[in-house]
């Protein structure tokens, strides 16, 4: 048999089994707490990462960094602007002519 016969024999029996499946799969019904269960799991696995918050993360391990406190408002403004810029806005004078 040629090669591009057994890969259109190959697709078809793929897409048929797909096909059932799918078919398949739309008689299902789950509860709604199953769908709340499979977010937050999702939700958690998602950011398994991120586990800064949670309670079995309370001792830092020794290769990670100590947490950095993010400058307060009037650090960052002075560390930006070393100086203040200010100048007056004054009305045009009227020219008569």
């Amino acid at each position: 048999m040629n090669s591009t016969v057994q890969f259109g024999i190959v697709c078809f029996v793929l897409f048929f089994l797909i096909s059932q499946v799918f078919q398949w799969a739309q008689e299902i019904t789950l509860p709604l707490p199953f769908f709340i269960l499979s977010g937050a799991l999702l939700a958690i696995a998602s950011n398994f990462d991120r586990r800064a918050g949670f309670p079995f993360n309370l001792i830092n391990s020794p290769t990670e960094a100590p947490p950095v406190e993010p400058p307060t408002i009037a650090q960052s403004t002075t560390a930006k602007f070393p100086r203040e810029i200010s100048f007056t806005i004054r009305k045009p004078e009227k020219l008569d002519q």
